[in-house]
Order: structure tokens, then sequence, then C-alpha cells
């Protein structure tokens, strides 16, 4: 099934605003995650395991084990703090 990926903030300079993956029906965002990670760089290096990463999918927060539904938006970004 297709999905639409959006990255926010460094990883957006490292990937690109968005682009769009096929992923296994099933697939939940940390599948997802280790899927994009295997492609190697630049994605292995933005998206590694070791940094800390936040997920939305379809505009809501969600944990890694949140399964993606067929043309869900995903999109990742560091963690923010604000004042």
């Amino acid at each position: 099934m297709k999905i639409h990926l959006r990255y926010f903030a460094s990883l957006r300079e490292a990937l690109g605003s968005t682009e769009t993956v096929e992923i296994e029906v099933g697939s939940t965002v940390g599948a997802l995650r280790d899927q994009l990670i295997a492609r190697g760089e630049p994605h292995a290096g933005a998206l590694a395991r070791g940094r800390a990463l936040r997920a939305a999918l379809n505009q809501t927060l969600c944990d890694e084990s949140a399964p993606i539904p067929d043309g869900a938006e995903v999109a990742f970004f560091p963690p923010v703090t604000g004042g």
C-alpha cells in the first residue's frame, strides 16, 4: 500500500520535505522507520535508532506501535521544546 511521508526541521534538510513509499499491509510506524533506515544513507543517518524522533500519523502524535492505514500520512520530526 502507498503512504505519504513528511519530514520536518533537520530531517527535512537531510531528506527533503515529502516522499511517497510502498509498505506492507499491517506495517507500524516503527516498521516503517526500520524500512527507511534499511535504504542506507541519507535515511539511515537521519532516522537512526539512537536519534530521538517523534512521529505523527494523519497529523496526530503517535508511538511506533501505531498501525498505518493505506493512504496515510506519516510525519517524522525531532522533539520540540518551547516556551
